[in-house]
């Protein structure tokens, strides 16, 4: 939607191009009916997205510090929470934009061997299915 308002020169986006990525969402948002709603949907959505990680990423260093316990208390994970949300707002206020920049490049940077990980993990499950199929159909046959 997006490049066909560039394409089409319809709205901000399509009059001035990518100028800010930050409000480049909202700029598509405003040539659709109830933009209002959908960018308040969008804003709720992302904050569920953000809060969801950080509990998972608080719940792993939670397990990790607890030995691997899978019912560690409840103060120790509140503390672990706490300690990440204060890293990351003091991050962000000392750095400012080159932070949050630093942190996105940091995370492609670890996005590329993960998806080679995962690619590889991939191709691992392929031949596994294959080399079990054999016995799956000689299954099938006796029965």
């Amino acid at each position: 939607m997006a490049i066909n308002q560039v394409i089409d020169k319809v709205g901000p986006l399509g009059q001035n191009g990518l100028t800010d990525i930050s409000v480049t969402l909202f700029q598509v948002y405003e040539q659709l009916p109830f933009s209002s709603f959908i960018s308040i949907m969008s804003i709720a959505l992302v904050l569920v997205f953000f809060i969801t990680s950080s509990d998972s990423g608080s719940l792993v260093i939670d397990g990790i510090t607890a030995g691997g316990k899978i019912d560690a208390p409840v103060p120790q994970r509140i503390f672990w929470a706490t300690v990440e949300g204060v890293i990351a707002a003091v991050l962000l206020w000392v750095g400012g934009s080159q932070a949050l920049q630093a942190l996105q490049s940091g995370v492609v940077t670890t996005a590329l061997p993960f998806s080679i990980v995962l690619i590889l993990m991939c191709v691992a499950l392929i031949q596994g299915l294959l080399s079990e199929y054999p016995i799956y159909k000689t299954q099938i046959k006796q029965q």
